[in-house]
């Protein structure tokens, strides 16, 4: 078993990764478990998503050069529920176990795949709640007569037509006018239902 150990201290001036490492050196030890790299981000906060050596750690787990990942503790891993889960979710993908010391989970084991099916739920909860949230806000907003989504621009179909003579493509007159392709495509097609001689719109 090839596993992994994970430290993050907050500041480099008074904390010291190894009261974290030689607690997770020992759990290897006691497993049998190789450790195959220690992996240590110091005056890192856990609030910042990428850390050199966080995100070392999960280029070789993806790498399948890992088969665990050991910390000290969930808050020196994830910067939140929703990061934690999603972090496992992937290593369950990968077939990586996960071990937190001291919350005492490890999904080798049912207990620590019952706690970590609790975490998705809980973190499944959360997102529903952003999104009606996100619902009532949009909802509230079209109640004051708010346009929700991009706003709409005039688009000069004429200027599509004298490009389109000239022998642009559509994906060049897209991006001379600084529109969407299919906006291009689009206005041509409206036109040419509208007007006497239809625009071929055929790329």
């Amino acid at each position: 078993m090839r596993a992994a150990l994970y430290a993050r201290v907050s500041t480099s001036a008074g904390q010291n990764p190894e009261m974290q490492l030689g607690e997770l050196r020992e759990y290897c030890h006691r497993r049998g478990w190789k450790i195959a790299g220690e992996y240590v981000d110091a005056g890192i906060s856990g609030a910042k998503e990428h850390r050199r050596n966080l995100d070392r750690l999960l280029a070789d787990c993806r790498k399948r050069l890992l088969d665990a990942v050991v910390l000290y503790r969930y808050d020196r891993f994830a910067r939140s529920l929703r990061h934690l889960v999603n972090a496992l979710e992937e290593f369950r993908a990968l077939g990586i176990d996960f071990v937190s010391l001291h919350e005492g989970v490890d999904t080798s084991t049912p207990n620590g795949r019952l706690v970590f099916g609790i975490f998705a739920t809980i973190a499944e909860f959360e997102r529903e709640l952003i999104r009606e949230r996100v619902r009532s806000g949009v909802a509230a907003a079209r109640a004051r007569g708010k346009r929700i989504g991009r706003p709409k621009h005039d688009v000069d179909a004429s200027r599509i037509a004298a490009l389109r003579a000239q022998g642009l493509s559509w994906r060049k007159i897209a991006g001379e006018m600084g529109i969407g392709l299919g906006t291009v495509h689009r206005v041509a097609q409206n036109r040419s239902k509208n007007a006497s001689t239809a625009i071929p719109v055929n790329a």
